[in-house]
Order: structure tokens, then C-alpha cells, then sequence
């Protein structure tokens, strides 16, 4: 890599971004086709990255010049993903996305903001040690809290359980309570089971794939980030009538911007 490209000055070697092409304040979210969603209401939308997973778009709501990019699913493209939209100026980050609800007193479409995360994934492991903590900066977890106070929705904040490997790590909740594996051919260990029924003991309210890294990253390079998740399933998984990938997403989206207008104006 070319000082260039690390300093933001030369074209960024996967999403192509450059300096300028990014806001200070920027959304991240798994899904590129949510990006759209996002920005539908800000003015002069341009699209900026469209790579692979990684689909970026900044634009201007409020008079807040903004960008929200897609991380695609899981921990190594979201860090590279923070990598170099922090090398193109990205300084404040809010994560918007899914999630499952371990907490049963969530219901699907609660929010869960994030105050910090189980590093349970192995790229945060690549930058550093394990004890070190993947904590949500406290002024973006005060600013979601209240945005999601202000707009009258159903919210936690609390742990959320950061994992890899979506089929190993989910379960199918039998008629007899026990748990069963979501992988091809039943691969399962008792270990998995003992992994979810131990972060439930822990009070973990959800769990999902990204926050981990997201805010392990911010932390070591001085970003700041928080994570809002709608819960939109249950960990175990009780059957297809019990995931709803879109519900209340809408009313996530709002508050993330409430948030963010909020720490902008704090600035």
C-alpha cells in the first residue's frame, strides 16, 4: 500500500473512495440495498462506492452533510469497511442493522442499543488481544437512547453478543425446549448450545455480527461509533413465522438520524 492510500490522499485499494467522497458522520449497515433507504430523504444523494458488498452514498439532511455505507455481512468487511472510510475523513459512525434477540423479554422490532459487545469473532482478535474491550462511545449511546425516547419506540441498551458464523452459532428451539443445530447436515456440539444459554445467564440482550469489530476499531483508532439493532428474530430460533428482517427498521433509521444530528450539533 502507498502512503497515499493509507492517508486517504490516493484512491482507497478496495472501495476506490477518496477524500472527500465520505462525511465526517457516516451510517453503516450489512445490506447495500439499505443504503438507499437511509439516504431516501437527503438532498443530493451520490453514490460514491459501489464495490462488491461495499455500496456508499453521502448526501445532505438537515444541513448535515452525511454518507451511509454497507459493510455486507459480518466482521472482515466491516473493518475494512472502517479502515477506509477513516482514511477518507469518516470520523463518527453509527451502525444500523439486524439482529437477534437472546433478552426474552424483547420483542421483534425492539430496539437494542448497544453499550458494548462480546468480542466473539476473529478479526477484532487480528488487532488485538481478547481482554481488550469493544465499548460504544458513551456520547453516541446518550444520543440513541434519547432519540429513541423522543421518538416513542420500544428500546433496550445493553451487551450485545458480536459472533461469527451465523449457522454454528444459531439454534433451532425444539418442542421440548432443547436446542438444535441450523447447519447443513445437523453439525452441532454441545459446546454451541452451552455458548447461547451462557450469554443468556450473562443478561446479553442480542446478537449480531458486526458491532464487535465496529466498536473495537473505534476504540483503537479514536473514531466514534455506536451500534442500533432492530431485534428482528429470536436466538433460539423458534421457526420462519418469527423473523421479520424489515419490521420497525423504518423507526430505526429515525433515530439513528436523530442521533447523529445530535452528536453533529455537540461538535
Amino acid at each position: 500500500m502507498s502512503a497515499g492510500e493509507a492517508d486517504g490522499t490516493a484512491a482507497q485499494p478496495v472501495t476506490g473512495l477518496r477524500a472527500g467522497d465520505v462525511a465526517e458522520h457516516a451510517f453503516l449497515c450489512g445490506d447495500p440495498a439499505r443504503v438507499g433507504r437511509i439516504a431516501a430523504s437527503w438532498k443530493g444523494p451520490r453514490e460514491v462506492c459501489a464495490v462488491r458488498e461495499f455500496r456508499a452514498v453521502t448526501g445532505e439532511w438537515r444541513g448535515l452533510r452525511l454518507t451511509a455505507a454497507s459493510t455486507g455481512v459480518g466482521a472482515p468487511g466491516t473493518a475494512l469497511l472502517v479502515e477506509e472510510l477513516a482514511k477518507v475523513g469518516a470520523r463518527t459512525l453509527i451502525r444500523v442493522g439486524n439482529s437477534g434477540g437472546l433478552d426474552p423479554s424483547l420483542a421483534l422490532g425492539d430496539l437494542v442499543v448497544t453499550t458494548g459487545a462480546v468480542r466473539d469473532d476473529g478479526t477484532s482478535a487480528s488487532y488485538v488481544r481478547p481482554e481488550y474491550p469493544a465499548v460504544a462511545d458513551w456520547r453516541a449511546v446518550d444520543a440513541l437512547c434519547a432519540a429513541a425516547r423522543a421518538a416513542g419506540v420500544r428500546f433496550r441498551a445493553g451487551i450485545t453478543w458480536s459472533l461469527d458464523a451465523f449457522y454454528a452459532r444459531n439454534a433451532v428451539l425444539r418442542a421440548d425446549g432443547s436446542l438444535g443445530s441450523t447447519s447443513y447436515r445437523g453439525y452441532w456440539t454441545a459446546a454451541h448450545a452451552e455458548r447461547i444459554r451462557e450469554m443468556q445467564a450473562a443478561g446479553v440482550l442480542n446478537c449480531e455480527m458486526e458491532a464487535g469489530v465496529l466498536l473495537t476499531l473505534a476504540g483503537l483508532f479514536g473514531l466514534r461509533a455506536g451500534c442500533l439493532c432492530v431485534v428482528s428474530d429470536r436466538t433460539p430460533w423458534p421457526g420462519p413465522s418469527a423473523l421479520d428482517l424489515d419490521r420497525n427498521m423504518g423507526a430505526a433509521i429515525e433515530v439513528a438520524h436523530a442521533a447523529m444530528e445530535r452528536l453533529a450539533a455537540d461538535d
